[in-house]
């Protein structure tokens, strides 16, 4: 196992050549999608990066804060200009990213699972290793910006639990075979660029991508009895049963009926209470 410094754009862009438009790599920003959603709007190119060594107002799904230590994780966005991708497939993009961060966790030999919609947890307590966050951008085209937050040396004491009360974790704590973080982005960026690549021309379809399979295998929520807590206060509790082909939950609530769940409309999906 081994540990690096600071992240070197030259080497991430030599690795990656031919894969993204663009990489920049700085020391510290506010968040990373914001950047970016600055950049789509000066007409940045599609499959430009961004990676910062700390956020300092890093947020994650509903503007909740993601803790963003300097030198201890990988936060990266992508811009991305899908055109084909029908809007109401764009949210599968955070299922496309989420297995792209799990096959590197695990070809670091570390456990992990994905829990619906954007998370990705590890070890055997099922803590938070990532989180991901797509963004829709309004313009004339198809723009999205997806971002990840990837733990991947330990965060020290003092981070506290995330809002859905999921304890922090990274993959060092979870004995990853190598904590280089510049090594573990080109892995990241190269998984992802395949599996986005295969998703586009599926016109954002999961199935048709083929990996609506893979989601299906790695979901720890499927399965599970689950509180849906939406916006308006109120709560749904059935099976979490499927995820369709646009990456939304489907559950099925007792009665016989079966709702979908879109990731927009969910404030936390938690264990339903004994």
């Amino acid at each position: 196992m081994s540990e690096t410094g600071a992240l070197d754009a030259r080497r991430l862009g030599a690795t990656l050549s031919g894969r993204y438009a663009a990489i920049q790599v700085v020391a510290s920003t506010g968040s990373t999608n914001a950047d970016l959603r600055e950049a789509a709007t000066r007409g940045a190119e599609d499959r430009t990066v961004l990676i910062a060594e700390e956020q300092t107002a890093g947020v994650g799904r509903r503007a909740r804060q993601w803790a963003s230590p300097k030198g201890s994780g990988l936060y990266i966005s992508v811009l991305l200009r899908p055109g084909g991708v029908p809007f109401a497939n764009l949210g599968s993009l955070s299922v496309v990213a989420g297995l792209a961060v799990r096959e590197v966790a695990a070809g670091l030999g570390v456990d992990a699972v994905l829990k619906w919609p954007n998370d990705v947890l590890a070890g055997p307590e099922r803590a938070k290793c990532a989180g991901i966050l797509a963004e829709a951008v309004a313009g004339d085209d198809t723009t999205v910006i997806l971002g990840i937050g990837l733990n991947v040396l330990p965060l020290g004491e003092n981070v506290p639990a995330g809002p859905g009360g999921l304890p922090a974790t990274s993959l060092a704590e979870q004995g990853a075979t190598e904590t280089d973080r510049a090594e573990i982005a080109s892995r990241l960026l190269t998984g992802f660029d395949e599996l986005e690549r295969r998703w586009r021309l599926a016109g954002g379809s999961l199935a048709e991508a083929g990996l609506l399979g893979d989601y299906r295998r790695y979901c720890a929520t499927l399965g599970q009895d689950v509180e849906v807590q939406l916006p308006d206060g109120s709560a749904l509790t059935g099976r979490a049963a499927d995820i369709d082909p646009a990456g939304q939950l489907q559950v099925d609530v007792p009665g016989g009926e079966r709702y979908t769940v879109f990731a927009g409309d969910v404030v936390h999906v938690r264990p339903a209470k004994a």
